[in-house]
């Protein structure tokens, strides 16, 4: 968040920022989306000169000249507004989680190990299929050697998996691809382009019959702003959930951070295991979408408690959590051990984070 303290010859950052009417949330984490704000602001990317240059545009024209130049952002909207705006209009009554028949297939029972292709970035997909490697499965993670997630990020969702490099607009890479998913139980997706490069879900129907397809995107991949990328972040700024987390005027972050980013990994994760399940009764292919824009909307319509009822709950940073460490090449890592249990047993660990582009693609 903007805040007098910042220095505002630092570098840009993501953040809410002032406008003239309001505020929005400015996403700068790759350099692309940094250039983009920059473009349309026509200033360089510091703090301060992007504060002074935001604050001359009113939201929504600024949200949309972001999005046109290539770069994403969301203004502050309310609840009410979100309700009425075209988007939101067509994620309401829509549920948190999709499940839909895609394609015929004979039943199928789930293996013994379930092959997961993971083809995702940044939180929620690389948590999912995360989460799908703690219940046992083989997760196989790509992504393109230009456009690499952050180390940190690797090592916070990269437990137990291998990560392979392919670039899919290379036409022997993107045949190396559809290899891989002709071996595959599940597809995990976050890419907005994937479908346009022969990877949607009735493309992998077609080559696996019987594949689980999970859509992870912030708006939804199709709709009035199927055509948008987004973050968490944006999705909070938009649906009214970043108003309500604010004080004062001032629109904030629920104190978790990232909140929609980690209920929509679990959601979806959740989501395959039931369509699995299907797949073995009834068979089919099956696509499971989850938006994080339509959780944030699931979240606030479950109520809100009042300041005083959660001024004794543990702020981030204070509660006492188990948590366990981990060797490998990016050294040692400490993470929260996960909630589950099976059959009375603890949720097994997943191994060491590896570095991308390490493992062959191939099962």
């Amino acid at each position: 968040m903007q805040s007098v303290a910042e220095d505002p010859t630092a570098l840009a950052n993501n953040g809410f920022r002032r406008t003239a009417d309001g505020w929005i949330f400015l996403i700068t984490t790759y350099p692309h989306q940094r250039d983009a704000v920059c473009r349309v602001l026509d200033c360089p990317p510091l703090r301060g000169r992007i504060a002074e240059e935001t604050a001359r545009w009113r939201a929504v024209e600024l949200e949309d000249a972001v999005c046109d130049a290539g770069g994403v952002a969301a203004a502050v909207r309310t609840g009410e507004q979100w309700a009425a705006h075209p988007a939101g209009r067509h994620l309401a009554g829509r549920p948190v989680v999709e499940i839909e028949r895609i394609g015929d297939a004979a039943p199928a029972p789930v293996p013994a190990r379930l092959r997961v292709l993971d083809d995702t970035h940044v939180i929620a997909g690389p948590v999912a299929a995360k989460l799908l490697g703690t219940v046992g499965a083989d997760v196989l993670h790509v992504s393109r050697p230009d456009l690499p997630d952050p180390l940190a990020m690797v090592a916070l969702t990269g437990g137990g998996k291998r990560n392979t490099w392919l670039d899919l607009r290379d036409s022997a890479q993107a045949g190396r691809m559809r290899e891989l998913v002709g071996g595959a139980d599940v597809f995990v997706n976050a890419y907005r382009g994937t479908a346009a490069r022969g990877f949607g879900p009735a493309d992998l129907a077609a080559l696996r019959p019987g594949i689980v397809a999970l859509d992870l995107h912030c708006w939804g991949a199709d709709g009035p702003w199927g055509a948008r990328g987004g973050f968490d972040q944006l999705a909070c700024s938009a649906t009214g959930f970043a108003v309500e987390e604010g004080r004062d005027g001032t629109p904030s972050l629920p104190p978790t951070h990232l909140l929609n980013d980690y209920l929509a990994a679990w959601l979806g994760a959740a989501g395959v295991l039931a369509a699995l399940r299907r797949r073995a009764v009834e068979g089919g292919s099956w696509r499971v979408r989850v938006t994080l824009a339509g959780v944030c909307t699931w979240v606030r319509g479950l109520g809100m408690f009042t300041a005083a009822e959660v001024a004794d709950l543990p702020r981030p940073g204070t509660a006492t959590i188990a948590t366990h460490a981990v060797d490998g090449p990016m050294g040692r890592l400490v993470e929260p051990v996960l909630p589950l249990e099976f059959d009375g047993r603890p949720a097994p660990l997943p191994g060491p984070p590896q570095l991308l582009g390490t493992a062959a693609a191939t099962w």
